[in-house]
């Protein structure tokens, strides 16, 4: 029953006794539409299972695909005119009414009439008039973001609200994310293109479109207990956003040493160049002139003063130049500094990132080298000390990659091509070793085990005039040790004489051990370049080899490293042995 006129006491009432009658009315129009259809419409609707209900939320398409054919004009005009000629009319009706409020009020500047909201749809439980696209701030102006998809789940939710469905309603998670995504970045867009200086979005900015969101797409609403508002979730999601695409702002490092500033002396001497004094000019302001010219002192050769000598007897430029060397110096020193503290803090991590260690050596390869190169280890101390200072150390990669940055810096064909030259120099030595007696032919050994004969045969290809100690008995034993079943790793390096690195071959593994210091563990596929990572770790701890290899190592360090010997490591052995080697393979 409706209620009396005279209980109307507000413009709300009003409203809502408004929309209350056009629903008695829609009840209705329904009952008697589907009455007055006829039996061949009804059936067919009846199969389509489409009720009353879904009618006005049907497009002139879905009609056509329901009732095909110019016999069935009459059917789907009847159905069309019943359910939207009267927003038809409201469309015109809004469309007039903005236009008539155009002409009175006229347009801002910064807008134009592609964006005053026009009335694609009227329903009767929509208010009259859409809510405007633009929020309207004190400075900028934005626009609410829209397409046809979002448009159109607009009017399904519309269309559903006036059978009290509208809860059925939801933006999809895909359009959602887009409304998202193009809203924060339309306002970051509109704010740089309205202001000289690079900002974005404020929080307030962000809440008022949050709210003109929920206004405009009611189906945003979040009417859970957990919100204390109904936009307080696309205002979180919008929040979200912004802070994705906002710039990170570096944090500013310590202040760096200030230069001294430049001190010039002027020697106003006659037989001074420095400086001339110009007095031929008549002219109320003096000038003092001053002959740039280069340095001639080479790179090579030290501007530091001798000993006794003071700043101020010395030339100007000389003076400036040991002040910006100090300067340069310690600068690269505090750097190097920095980028050591930086490694360590990432080996603190469960996964150290590999491309920040590699980079981070890079830069600290000069203060790293003057470390290891110095001469205050002990000989057993050196590989726990370096160790413990790099734990990198202890990964096969970044051993090869400092080979790498000793050998040649700054080549990343380096490892490759040294793997190269290690396999053909072991294809060769196959057949020198069975030309020696040292190695059998190989035919029936797989890949580790052939590696392993071939180890145990270099020494003897390459023999030192030094005996190994009595506890190792063969040479080899310096290079590769093979554990037997019931033999403790642990016990073996123990009682090891020598602290050099050693490959111990298990049955599942290999472990590669610096004197009783276990390093690293890797499998037997990777047995084959045991050799190589023997090398790399001599050149990267700066070890010195056993005597009773230094021939074989002296040879792979020439052969196979190409790195030059010294001339007081070119033995009379290593002379013979690279003699013979180079006659055998014909160079």
């Amino acid at each position: 029953m409706e209620p009396p006129l005279n209980y109307v006491t507000g413009p709300n009432d009003r409203y809502h006794l408004n929309q209350f009658r056009g629903f008695l009315n829609y009840i209705r129009l329904k009952v008697t539409f589907m009455e007055q259809l006829d039996s061949v419409t009804r059936s067919t609707l009846q199969d389509a299972n489409i009720s009353a209900a879904v009618l006005p939320t049907l497009s002139r398409d879905d009609i056509r695909d329901l009732f095909p054919g110019p016999e069935n004009f009459l059917r789907r005009k009847t159905i069309w005119e019943t359910f939207h000629r009267d927003k038809e009319q409201g469309q015109e009706a809004g469309c007039l009414n903005q236009n008539k409020e155009q002409e009175d009020t006229g347009l801002t500047p910064t807008q134009t009439p592609s964006e005053i909201p026009v009335t694609t749809r009227h329903s009767i439980f929509e208010p009259s008039g859409h809510p405007p696209r633009t929020l309207k701030l004190p400075n900028p102006e934005y626009v609410v973001y829209t397409d046809s998809e979002l448009e159109h789940v607009r009017k399904e939710y519309f269309d559903l609200q006036r059978v009290g469905q509208e809860r059925d309603c939801n933006l999809s998670k895909e359009l959602r994310c887009r409304l998202v995504r193009n809203t924060v970045t339309n306002m970051v867009s509109i704010m740089r293109a309205s202001s000289t200086d690079f900002m974005y979005p404020s929080k307030n900015d962000m809440l008022a479109m949050a709210k003109r969101l929920v206004e405009y797409y009611p189906m945003l609403r979040d009417d859970s207990v957990n919100c204390k508002h109904i936009w307080d979730s696309i205002f979180k999601q919008l929040m979200k956003r912004l802070q994705n695409i906002r710039t990170p702002k570096k944090k500013q490092g310590p202040t760096p040493q200030r230069k001294k500033k430049r001190r010039l002396d002027f020697d106003y001497d006659g037989d001074s160049s420095s400086c001339t004094l110009d007095s031929a000019e008549s002219s109320s302001a003096s000038a003092v002139m001053l002959e740039t010219r280069e340095s001639s002192t080479p790179p090579s050769v030290s501007t530091k003063p001798l000993a006794g000598t003071a700043d101020q007897d010395l030339p100007f430029s000389q003076t400036d130049n040991r002040r910006d060397e100090d300067h340069s110096d310690t600068d690269s020193q505090q750097s190097q500094a920095r980028h050591y503290h930086t490694l360590q803090e990432i080996y603190k991590r469960s996964k150290p990132n590999k491309e920040a260690v590699a980079q981070l050596l890079d830069l600290e390869f000069d203060a790293r080298r003057a470390f290891i190169n110095s001469d205050c280890f002990k000989d057993q101390d050196r590989p726990s000390k370096i160790l413990q200072a790099y734990p990198c150390f202890r990964e096969l990669q970044h051993v090869m990659d400092e080979l790498g940055r000793i050998l040649e810096k700054g080549n990343p064909r380096f490892i490759p091509k040294l793997k190269a030259r290690w396999e053909s120099f072991c294809s060769k030595a196959q057949f020198y070793g069975v030309y020696k007696k040292v190695l059998k032919p190989p035919m029936t050994l797989d890949g580790v085990k052939r590696s392993i004969a071939l180890m145990k045969a270099l020494p003897e290809m390459f023999p030192s005039p030094v005996a190994p100690p009595k506890k190792m008995g063969h040479p080899s034993e310096a290079m590769l040790h093979i554990l037997e079943p019931t033999e403790n790793p642990d016990s073996f390096l123990k009682g090891r004489p020598l602290f050099s690195p050693v490959l111990i071959v298990s049955e599942d593994n290999c472990m590669l051990a610096i004197g009783t210091t276990p390093v690293t563990i890797f499998p037997q596929e990777d047995l084959h370049e045991g050799v190589l990572y023997l090398m790399a770790y001599y050149y990267a701890l700066h070890l010195v080899y056993p005597k009773s290899v230094a021939t074989l190592l002296s040879v792979l360090q020439t052969e196979v490293i190409s790195d030059a010997i010294h001339g007081r490591d070119a033995t009379s052995s290593y002379k013979k042995a690279t003699l013979e080697w180079k006659k055998f393979i014909g160079e």
